[in-house]
């Protein structure tokens, strides 16, 4: 593995992508910590750390760790990429629903580029909104517990507080498709990415707390406890690797077709089914709809709906069974809308394409249904489970939501979904120069 890194460095183009992307994340990190212009930072870290034990039960929550806690210092990049990605899913959803935009996008890379742009538009849309209720939010001192945010409330820190977060996110958006076209891997995954593993060090200092290794008195968590968890986190990364990358492969067989003198088809392939076809879409769908009541009642001084928010947080019986039910739900809603067995067997048919031991047509089409179905459920139990893994760790062992945080959940699905992506890259450049990849395969009988 160590070799395959330096032997990264001795291509030249891969080289030039490596530092390119490594020199735009560093620009995104940075931006991390230039404050909104009008804010007490030192009142606002204070409202932070009161919050620290509910740690993600709010909206507030996921923009925070999307962003790399840079909602919670409310810097320039304070929303994120998450307009982008609320953009992206709901043209995404669309591209399903309405005609123009399915027929778009099977315009190849025109039609891409089109729904492309209008996820750009969608970007600037959702920012301005986010941003100006976020900056309500700062200006009533009622919500953060008689604390001071803003020190010059009033139209003028509204619209200053609307353009610097939305400037914010598209500077990301911009920095995110720099990243594709010059650098390695998935652009705004990687700033995505970036944020998750930039909480490892506060993660670890907590951790380091606990433990109190130089001082047995105010230890939390004991030495065996710690191994515990080491077992557990890299369990949770094996398992989620192998669903992430399992898959149902289907058998496909071509007839043979005679056009003039030439011979087409009569190959074997197969159809690639995902086990997790929903992957991390599935979880922020969930997250944002049972927290929503938790955010509105931030909002809503009505003892009622503060009741009925409070059974929805974090830690409680009810949020847990339906935040998984949720999820499991959501898994296959999102691969009904991307998966379409009847428009697949309608293109296997047209090419003359065939699975074995079933008719083309209508039966095809049943047949990929049942199996997708079947497949779809495994995966949704599996990302419900590594959802609501992080309470369990959180309750049973004593540890802040930070910590626990990485033992599943959004972060952990993103950050080994992402890897997976950029070494995948990054081998098939190697492999191109005639380098060996970062895992190391057994040589091809009969070559030298």
């Amino acid at each position: 593995m160590f070799s395959a890194l330096v032997n990264s460095f001795k291509i030249p183009d891969l080289k030039k992508r490596l530092i390119v992307t490594l020199s735009l994340i560093a620009v995104y990190r940075i931006g991390c910590y230039l404050p909104t212009p009008g804010i007490d930072g030192s009142a606002l870290a204070e409202f932070f750390s009161r919050m620290a034990k509910t740690q993600g039960g709010t909206i507030f929550g996921i923009i925070n760790m999307f962003s790399g806690g840079a909602m919670e210092r409310l810097t320039i990049f304070a929303l994120g990429i998450m307009p982008y990605i609320s953009s992206s899913i709901i043209l995404q959803l669309l591209t399903a629903v309405i005609p123009a935009l399915e027929k778009l996008s099977k315009e190849g890379k025109a039609g891409y580029e089109k729904i492309n742009q209008y996820t750009r538009y969608g970007t600037v849309a959702l920012a301005i909104v986010q941003s100006f209720f976020i900056a309500l939010w700062l200006e009533n001192p009622a919500r953060f517990e008689g604390l001071k945010i803003v020190m010059y409330p009033g139209v003028g820190f509204r619209i200053l507080t609307v353009l610097t977060l939305t400037t914010g996110t598209i500077f990301i958006m911009w920095l995110g498709e720099q990243i594709q076209e010059r650098g390695i891997g998935n652009g705004i995954s990687l700033v995505i990415t970036a944020g998750i593993i930039s909480r490892i060090p506060s993660a670890i200092n907590q951790l380091f707390v606990l433990i109190s290794p130089f001082s047995p008195a105010r230890r939390q968590i004991q030495p065996i406890t710690l191994l515990v968890m080491a077992a557990f986190f890299v369990g949770v990364v094996f398992a989620v690797i192998l669903v992430t990358q399992g898959q149902r492969k289907i058998p496909v067989q071509y007839a043979r077709r005679i056009v003039g003198r030439k011979i087409f088809g009569g190959q074997s392939t197969y159809i690639p089914l995902k086990v997790d076809t929903s992957g991390v879409i599935a979880i922020i769908f969930a997250q944002s709809i049972i927290l929503f009541p938790a955010t509105l009642a931030s909002f809503i001084p009505n003892p009622t709906f503060q009741r009925f928010a409070q059974g929805l947080v974090r830690g409680h019986l009810l949020y847990t069974v339906v935040y998984a039910l949720m999820i499991i739900f959501f898994c296959y809603f999102y691969t009904a809308i991307v998966f379409n067995p009847a428009e697949l067997s309608e293109n296997m048919k047209k090419y003359g394409g065939f699975i074995p031991g079933i008719r083309p047509g209508t039966s095809t089409a049943e047949f990929l249904d049942f199996v997708m179905t079947r497949i779809t459920l495994a995966g949704a139990l599996f990302i419900a489970f590594i959802a609501i893994f992080p309470d369990f760790i959180m309750a049973w062992l004593k540890v802040p939501y930070l910590v626990a945080s990485f033992f599943g959940g959004t972060g952990i699905l993103i950050v080994v979904g992402v890897m997976l992506d950029t070494v995948k890259q990054i081998e098939s450049h190697l492999l191109m120069h005639n380098y060996e990849g970062f895992v190391k395969a057994g040589r091809i009988k009969g070559r030298r």
